[in-house]
């Protein structure tokens, strides 16, 4: 049930790609709660992307931009704010993608070239995206910015592979680009440390299903989907979250701090027990 909380807020969203991706069920629910806002995403991602039927669904303006690009930021400010009437009140950024994954390369078998595209990508982006606001002052105080994150920062993954580390830093440039924003405009930064989540983008990552079913099976409230998780978004960009920032929240149903499950437990015994029959 929305209750308007984001009700005459601005913000910008990053990575709605199709109807799966979190971006896309962040900006319904903002949508829903009362906030105007523009969706962005790379050039060839609006090409193969559905975001044209968000921006109708939503009433919202679709502007392209790099978000590797310190210009293109810089353009995607300057026309949100012309576009909105104001500075930016909460942006989402939803971006990440490995070359290396997608092209099979093992973690120890790294095209670096394909590393630095990535590294550039999924994390150097946050940074880009708030030293670009910051330049042009586009934040207002007591603004909101989030960055998608996953476990596989802190623990291994065993087919994460370079994503992990990207994901490490964009962790590390909530608390840093937090602890500066904050003295300076009272800006809270924060990361959200997603459950596996069947989104486009995710799915693409070898073994996800995997990831997706142990991660369930071990979280005692099970995971979280989309939805879940564009609600503890619209949350963090409310005023009820004001004194939250350089944190890394994690959003799994219990998955982070659960050693063993007594459901996973089950299914481990049994898979014992069929090997001493021979099964």
């Amino acid at each position: 049930m929305a209750n308007n909380i984001l009700n005459g807020k601005r913000g910008i969203i990053f990575g709605a790609l199709d109807s799966k991706s979190i971006a896309w069920k962040v900006a319904e629910h903002a949508h829903n709660e009362g906030a105007k806002f523009v969706l962005t995403n790379a050039p060839i991602a609006l090409r193969m992307g559905t975001i044209h039927e968000l921006a109708e669904k939503t009433g919202s303006k679709v502007i392209p931009a790099d978000a590797t690009s310190m210009e293109d930021l810089k353009a995607l400010y300057e026309g949100a704010m012309e576009e909105l009437g104001g500075k930016i009140d909460f942006v989402l950024h939803s971006i990440g993608m490995s070359v290396n994954v997608r092209k099979g390369k093992p973690y120890y078998e790294q095209n670096y070239d394909w590393t630095m595209k990535g590294y550039d990508v999924s994390a150097m982006s946050f940074h880009k995206t708030m030293q670009a606001a910051w330049e042009l002052d586009a934040l207002n105080e007591w603004g909101s910015v989030i960055g998608l994150s996953y476990i596989a920062a802190q623990r291994v993954f065993h087919t994460y592979n370079d994503m992990a580390d990207n994901k490490a830093v964009l962790e590390s440039i909530a608390r840093s680009f937090g602890y500066h924003y904050g003295l300076r405009r009272k800006v809270r930064v924060n990361t959200i440390s997603q459950s596996p989540t069947d989104t486009t983008a995710g799915s693409g990552v070898a073994g996800f299903d995997g990831f997706y079913r142990f991660a369930n099976d071990l979280s005692p409230l099970g995971n979280a989907s989309a939805d879940e998780c564009a609600d503890y978004c619209i949350s963090l960009f409310s005023d009820y979250t004001r004194k939250v920032t350089m944190q890394n929240l994690f959003h799994d149903g219990g998955f982070s701090f659960t050693g063993m499950s007594e459901t996973a437990m089950n299914m481990y015994l049994k898979v014992m027990e069929d090997e001493k029959k021979g099964l």
